[in-house]
């Protein structure tokens, strides 16, 4: 499973790969450029923020995926920021919403701006490029291998639970709906304590769930990116060996830059 991606520095974009259409299966020999970043963090002030970086990424990859975290608060301006910033982009974008996208409670509604500018969001939807699927939802957290948290006790523990139970259940229905060879999931909580490490260990359980790399390994995943841990380590496998990126903005990346990409 590993060799079906790698990580890289810089390629030109070739006019050969941006003339493809969007869903053709890519030509024997070709490759596809897989561009991620999570935990933007938008906020209200900061309108134009990424512009230049979104402008850099149209050279960079054929696709970009963005892992949670897209605003600060979950502001409606913030949304209007990076949408606007998201408009600069001239390669499709998928996304999942992260927990700071959660704070006003109003994600239908960021979800709504973000859609306008042209993002695919994830989670009821998929999305296909290239030959390539991507699927992904939020996640939640629980812990990881034997220390994860049980539905055990009282009510609210018991809720917890469920949380991830369900974000795992959304993820499964999207991943039986693609029928592509190379899959790609997009996630905002870390599947695998691995990409967690650098993180205080006090709070690993509030960074992800080893349930959504159960969910993850039932199929041929060809690799994972989340956000959400931001001193963590960005490269891990699930234990059936499906490489996973932690792109948080502040992770240090092969390449030096704040996103990620890999050519699948």
């Amino acid at each position: 499973m590993q060799d079906a991606v790698k990580t890289e520095t810089r390629r030109p974009r070739s006019v050969e790969a941006a003339a493809r259409p969007a869903n053709d299966e890519v030509a024997a020999g070709q490759s596809v450029r897989v561009a991620a970043l999570g935990d933007l963090h938008m906020k209200e002030d900061a309108a134009g923020y990424y512009k230049n970086l979104f402008l850099e990424l149209n050279d960079e990859a054929d696709i970009l995926c963005l892992a949670g975290d897209l605003t600060d608060f979950g502001r409606t301006k913030e949304a209007e920021n990076l949408a606007e910033d998201l408009r600069n982009l001239k390669i499709p974008v998928v996304a999942v919403l992260g927990n700071h996208d959660h704070e006003c409670g109003q994600p239908e509604e960021v979800s709504r701006i973000l859609r306008q500018a042209g993002v695919c969001m994830l989670g009821e939807s998929t999305h296909i490029h290239h030959g390539i699927g991507f699927a992904g939802v939020k996640g939640f957290g629980g812990g990881f291998g034997r220390r994860m948290l049980g539905a055990f006790g009282e009510g609210a523990v018991k809720a917890f639970v469920q949380e991830t139970i369900d974000e795992c259940h959304k993820l499964e229905i999207a991943l039986r709906s693609l029928h592509t060879e190379k899959k790609i999931v997009v996630l905002h909580y870390a599947p695998v304590e691995a990409t967690v490490v650098g993180e205080p260990e006090q709070i690993f359980p509030f960074l992800g769930c080893s349930r959504l790399a159960e969910t993850i390994d039932r199929y041929d995943i060809t690799a994972v990116v989340h956000g959400h841990a931001h001193r963590g380590t960005f490269r891990g496998a699930t234990p059936k060996g499906v490489p996973v990126f932690n792109v948080a903005v502040g992770i240090e990346k092969e390449g030096g830059k704040p996103y990620s990409v890999m050519e699948v």
